[in-house]
């Protein structure tokens, strides 16, 4: 799916429209909310079977959504957490998402809804995502399910656009508080540093920010909408780029999108972490634009996805 004239001209209207998100997040997230349940939580499958559950994150539950392949038991578990710049988004919005990849890649898909800002500012999310992997890592209740006997090299954690940024918090903090350390991780089109302006060092937050449906402002709006105080942006669980030590990092992918405003810091994310000794693979999805492993699976960007992931998690 090539960006076409007509293409760019529809991402241009739809970016011209520049909602204020702090003003329009409780709305928008009505209007996700709403699609979920008219399109419904999709049945189980022959492909899959789907459950929830809750882990204990001490003051609160962190819900999950499990994708559950059903064709023979999967030997491999994706840790995913979800995009919509830690505002919106949450695991019925991605529903259909996670099925498509639990087929797609023949793996157990575990989807978390960690909490959302602004209610919930940083560090909610990231602790969020850290109390699930932990359960999984630790062998806690989740795992504790038969169908779930997955080891701990199989479990992958991954995450789109501000799922990405998590996913590579939760990295990070791993490394720090030596309770487990993910083998690998998947970062899509993953958000990685704190200053989205135009004082940015990525030209991407320029020559994309404006014209291909997530705009620079509105990342910047919503990483204001994230941070509890300004200390934050100096915090790598905040902004991975923000790490002096980017060393003992799991085996890494990271798909960007050329036309994302996010391209230039989620590759520079990655030199950063070769550049510390570890393994990286950093691909860039030509004509692709943000967020869209959204789409349906006929699309070429979302197909060619699934091979990368399919080809990294067997390597």
């Amino acid at each position: 799916m090539a960006i076409n004239k007509a293409m760019r001209t529809a991402l241009k209207a739809i970016a011209y429209l520049n909602v204020d998100i702090k003003k329009s997040y409780k709305v928008e997230r009505q209007v996700e909310n709403l699609s979920a349940r008219l399109l419904g939580k999709p049945a189980d499958s022959g492909d899959y079977t789907i459950w929830d559950h809750k882990v204990n994150a001490g003051s609160h539950e962190v819900p999950v959504r499990v994708f559950l392949p059903k064709k023979e038991p999967s030997r491999r578990l994706l840790l995913f957490f979800h995009g919509g710049g830690w505002v919106l988004g949450s695991i019925d919005s991605y529903t259909k998402m996670c099925a498509r990849l639990a087929s797609a890649v023949s793996a157990v898909v575990v989807s978390v809804d960690y909490r959302l800002a602004p209610e919930y500012r940083f560090p909610a999310a990231p602790e969020d995502c850290y109390a699930a992997a932990r359960e999984l890592f630790l062998g806690k209740d989740l795992l504790n399910a038969d169908p779930l006997k997955v080891d701990n090299d199989d479990i992958t954690i991954i995450g789109d656009s501000a799922g990405g940024n998590l996913a590579a918090a939760v990295s990070l903090m791993a490394r720090d508080r030596g309770e487990f350390m993910p083998r690998r991780q998947i970062l899509l089109y993953p958000a990685t540093a704190s200053d989205h302006s135009e004082n940015s060092p990525f030209p991407s937050i320029r020559t994309n920010g404006t014209d291909y449906l997530l705009t620079s402002k509105r990342v910047e709006d919503m990483t204001g909408l994230y941070k509890s105080s300004q200390d934050d942006v100096r915090n790598p669980y905040f902004a991975p780029l923000e790490a002096a030590d980017l060393r003992g990092q799991p085996k890494t992918m990271i798909i960007t999108a050329e036309y994302c405003p996010l391209r230039d810091e989620g590759e520079f994310y990655g030199k950063r972490l070769e550049e510390a000794g570890n393994q990286v693979r950093v691909e860039r999805m030509k004509d692709a634009f943000h967020a869209y492993m959204m789409l349906p699976p006929r699309f070429v960007h979302v197909q060619k996805t699934y091979r990368l992931i399919n080809s990294f998690l067997d390597e």
